[in-house]
């Protein structure tokens, strides 16, 4: 059962009733500045934070999405990775007539939403390897999880302080382990540092196989930057 909106201000009943799909937060949160945390002040707002702040890192948008669209009857779920270079992720997943999409933001292209045509959700969290290789980034684990029903009567969603409870549920909550192949994982490794080399701080956007299943990307990801893979 979806909480009564009645915690919610009139502009935040708003927001919540305009973003009534997943596709709808997708872009809403697309159209967002990264938050990068600036002066090294690290962040964890909530669905209220995020709306005053008008930014959003992935684990704070996948907490803005669980908050809206829960209202919307959609479980608040959200999916965790485990990275080899300790450099997490966060996004909201949801199923639609049985298939499983997601709504995330990132300062990686190939980071953000999927469709919902995943069968299953170990299919929805491979369509994310690929992308997910960089310099250092590797995924060794997931986690699927109801936030609502880890977090009890904390109040994740409309917080006026930073709710690291939250981050910290996340880090200790058991990841079912994925297993790659090391050949893969250099292969894919050489390719981006050559990409990267080529085009400096220019990230691979639509050149990974499976593209087609992804979401709107933010403008600052538009196709038209993107050359391609080095040959």
């Amino acid at each position: 059962m979806a909480p009564e909106r009645k915690g919610y201000d009139p502009f935040e009943r708003r927001v919540i009733a305009r973003l009534r799909t997943p596709l709808k937060v997708q872009r809403f949160l697309n159209r967002l500045p990264y938050n990068e945390e600036p002066h090294g002040r690290a962040t964890l707002r909530s669905f209220r934070g995020v709306l005053r702040a008008g930014s959003a890192h992935c684990l704070e948008a996948a907490l803005f999405a669980a908050c809206v669209l829960e209202q919307h009857g959609y479980p608040p779920l959200v999916l965790s990775f485990e990275s080899i270079d300790e450099l997490d992720h966060v996004m909201f997943v949801y199923q639609r007539g049985g298939r499983w999409g997601s709504v995330a933001r990132s300062r990686d292209p190939g980071l953000h939403g999927r469709k919902p045509v995943f069968a299953t959700l170990r299919a929805l969290v491979l369509s994310y390897f690929e992308p997910y290789i960089d310099f250092t980034g590797r995924i060794t684990g997931y986690a699927a999880v109801d936030v609502a029903n880890e977090m009890g009567a904390y109040d994740w969603r409309r917080a006026d302080t930073h709710i690291w409870k939250v981050e910290r549920m996340l880090l200790d909550y058991p990841h079912r382990p994925i297993a790659s192949s090391n050949h893969r994982v250099r292969r894919l490794r050489a390719r981006y540092r050559a990409f990267r080399a080529r085009y400096g701080a220019l990230k691979p956007s639509l050149c990974y196989r499976g593209c087609e299943t992804w979401t709107e990307l933010p403008a600052e990801f538009n196709p038209s930057r993107n050359l391609g893979w080095v040959s």
